[in-house]
């Protein structure tokens, strides 16, 4: 039977860095991919709520975001082939909402990234489809799966992937709902993170409308088993 290897709280920071992390540029703030984000250090969820707030800056619509990340802190888990990731979560159909679990990749040496940076994506999703979740792993790039009918807006639903070398496979409440046949090879390492983004409004994505000033999910009981 897989054994527990990691099971730690989003408060602990010897296990989990917040508003810090490789896969955004120093300034925290990542337009070029479609995100009102900017991650501030120190950071990141309430317990189990990721809570997005608007900020004021003269009409460019930044939005302080949540992160949590394993990288960089005393514990530094990463996970590797074949681990199995699950979490309790809740989404909200709020305009521009971009919650997500995913993984980033340490380089292999000084300069030299793994392939995709070692992103795959357990989930993200987008209020203009409040149905459905986007599982997609960018390190053996197949088409994304886009799991329609499967999570409910304010409904928790367990998300799960395990990580194979040769097909990742995602679950939602204990249903596979995608193998993608390709998986990770045996060589990846990745750190997990969680996060809420904002839509920029690019690729039918929207952006929160003039009156929002906040936007949230929850996500609890992540663990890693082995």
């Amino acid at each position: 039977m897989a054994e527990v290897v990691f099971d730690a709280p989003f408060s602990d920071r010897t296990q989990w860095a917040a508003g810090v992390s490789s896969a955004y540029p120093p300034s925290g703030r990542n337009p070029g991919d479609n995100k009102l984000d900017r991650i501030v250090p120190g950071y990141g969820p309430d317990g189990s709520r990721f809570t997005a707030v608007r900020q004021p800056s003269r009409g460019r619509g930044w939005w302080k975001t949540p992160l949590v990340t394993t990288e960089g802190t005393a514990g530094g888990f990463e996970l590797l082939p074949g681990d199995q990731l699950t979490a309790e979560c809740q989404v909200l159909a709020q305009q521009g909402a971009w919650p997500a679990i995913w993984t980033w990749g340490r380089d292999t040496a000084p300069g030299r990234p793994q392939p995709g940076h070692g992103e795959v994506d357990v989930f993200e999703y987008h209020d203009d489809h409040p149905r459905m979740l986007e599982l997609t792993n960018h390190v053996r790039p197949q088409a994304s799966e886009y799991a329609d009918g499967v999570v409910t807006p304010g409904t928790w639903f367990t998300i799960g992937c395990v990580f194979g070398a040769d097909s990742v496979r995602w679950s939602v409440d204990g249903t596979e709902v995608y193998a993608d046949g390709v998986g990770v090879g045996p060589d990846w390492r990745a750190y997990p993170i969680v996060s809420l983004s904002v839509a920029a409004g690019q690729y039918g994505h929207r952006r929160p409308g003039p009156a929002q000033q906040q936007i949230s999910w929850q996500c609890r009981g992540l663990m890693v088993r082995r």
